[in-house]
C-alpha cells in the first residue's frame, strides 16, 4: 500500500491538513482497487494549526514517518519565510535523495525551496505570493497563476482548491482520470451537499480506465457529449454490435452505455458550475443536456441538489477556505518584516 506522508509544521491551515485526508480517502473509500497509508507527521516544535480556529492533533508519526514514504506532502504553514529547522530540511532532502515523491501546498512551496531541491524547477505557490518566492529563490521558475505545477518528482500548487487539485493530480498519476474524475465529484458533494441528500450520492462507478477496451470509446463520449448520441452511434466507435456494446460496457462499467454518457455528462455539468461563470442554460446546451428542465432533473437525481444551489454552495465554501488562507498569512507576517534580507531569504546549502 502506498505511504503518503503529510508533514505537519507548526500553524498548518487546518483545510490543508483535512484536504490530503478527504482526497485520498474518498478515492479509496469509491474504488476497491485504490489503497492509501496516509501518515500525519509532526515535526518537534509542533503546537498546533493555524487561525481562524487554531485546534491541536495527536499523531504516533514524527519525522521517522517519512523514512519509507512513498510520497510526501507539504502544506502551507506560519513562519513559512524563515529558514527551515535543520531536521526537516534534512528529512526533506532524504526523501528526495531516494526517490520519494514531494508535493507543496501553497506557502509549503518556501520551506521545500528552502532546501535548494527547487532550483533549476518550476513551482508554484499561492498568487499572492508567487512574486515573492521568485524574488527569495531566483534559480526557480515561479508559475504565477499558481496551477498544478509537475516537476517530477517535485510537485507544486496554490493552496485553498489547489492543495485539493494537488492530491487529485497524484491520484490521477497513480490511477488515472477517471478515478481522479470520480474522487472531485463525491469530495465536493461531501463538502456541500444539503443535509439529508447524502443517500442520495450515487456510489462511483467502476473507472473505465484506459486499460479497459472501452477506453477510446469513454474518452470520445467525453469529448463530444453535446452531440445526441445514441447506442448505433457509440456502438459504431467501438466496432460492436450493440448487444455486444452493452455487454461490454456492464463487464467493464457496470453502467450501461447510456448511463454511463449520462453520468459523464452530469459530471461535466458540474466542473462548469465549479470553475466557471456560464448560465445554466449554456451550460445544459454544452453538456448535451438541452434544456436548463432537463439539466435539472438529471443534476438533482445524481447529486441530490440544484445546479445554482450547487455552484451557490461551492462558491461559499470557496470563499471560506480563502478568508482562511488569509487569516494564517496576517499571522505570519511579522516574520516578514526584513523583507529580502530576512534570515529565511538565505537558504542553506549542504
Amino acid at each position: 500500500m502506498p505511504v503518503i506522508a503529510v508533514l505537519v509544521l507548526d500553524g498548518v491551515p487546518g483545510h490543508e491538513l483535512t484536504g490530503p485526508g478527504m482526497c485520498f480517502g474518498t478515492a479509496a473509500r469509491h474504488h476497491p482497487h485504490v489503497a492509501y497509508e496516509l501518515r500525519y507527521c509532526t515535526a518537534p516544535g509542533f503546537r498546533g494549526t493555524g487561525s481562524p480556529a487554531p485546534f491541536a492533533i495527536d499523531t504516533p508519526w514524527g519525522l521517522d514517518g517519512l523514512a519509507d514514504a512513498d510520497t510526501v506532502l507539504l502544506p502551507g504553514h506560519a513562519g513559512f519565510r524563515d529558514e527551515p529547522a535543520s531536521e526537516v530540511a534534512d528529512a526533506l532532502r532524504a526523501a528526495a535523495d531516494r526517490g520519494a515523491r514531494i508535493g507543496a501546498i501553497g506557502t509549503g512551496t518556501f520551506t521545500l525551496a528552502a532546501t535548494g531541491l527547487l532550483d533549476g524547477r518550476r513551482a508554484a505557490t499561492g498568487r499572492q505570493y508567487a512574486a515573492e518566492l521568485a524574488r527569495r529563490h531566483p534559480l526557480i521558475d515561479v508559475d504565477p497563476e499558481g496551477a498544478v505545477v509537475d516537476a517530477d518528482p517535485f510537485h507544486s500548487a496554490a493552496g485553498v482548491l489547489g492543495g485539493l487539485d494537488l492530491c487529485l493530480h497524484l491520484i490521477t498519476l497513480d490511477h488515472g482520470v477517471s478515478v481522479a474524475t470520480e474522487t472531485e465529484r463525491q469530495v465536493f458533494m461531501q463538502l456541500h451537499a444539503p443535509a439529508g441528500t447524502e443517500d442520495a450520492i450515487e456510489p462511483a462507478a467502476p473507472p473505465a480506465a484506459a486499460r479497459h477496451s472501452l477506453g477510446p470509446t469513454t474518452r470520445w463520449m467525453e469529448a463530444h457529449l453535446d452531440h445526441p448520441l445514441t447506442l448505433s452511434d457509440i456502438a459504431d466507435h467501438a466496432g460492436l454490435t450493440v448487444r455486444g456494446l452493452n455487454r461490454r460496457f456492464r463487464a467493464e462499467t457496470g453502467l450501461s452505455p447510456l448511463q454511463y454518457l449520462l453520468r459523464a455528462r452530469v459530471q461535466a455539468a458540474q466542473r462548469l458550475l465549479e470553475r466557471g461563470d456560464e448560465p445554466v442554460e449554456r451550460i445544459a446546451a454544452r453538456t448535451g443536456f438541452g434544456t436548463p428542465a432537463n439539466l435539472r432533473h438529471h443534476f438533482q437525481h445524481h447529486t441530490g441538489t440544484g445546479p445554482r444551489i450547487y455552484r451557490t454552495a461551492f462558491r461559499s465554501m470557496v470563499a471560506a477556505l480563502t478568508w482562511a488562507d488569509g487569516k494564517n498569512a496576517e499571522a505570519a507576517e511579522p516574520a516578514a518584516s526584513g523583507g529580502a534580507d530576512a534570515p529565511g531569504a538565505e537558504r542553506r546549502r549542504r
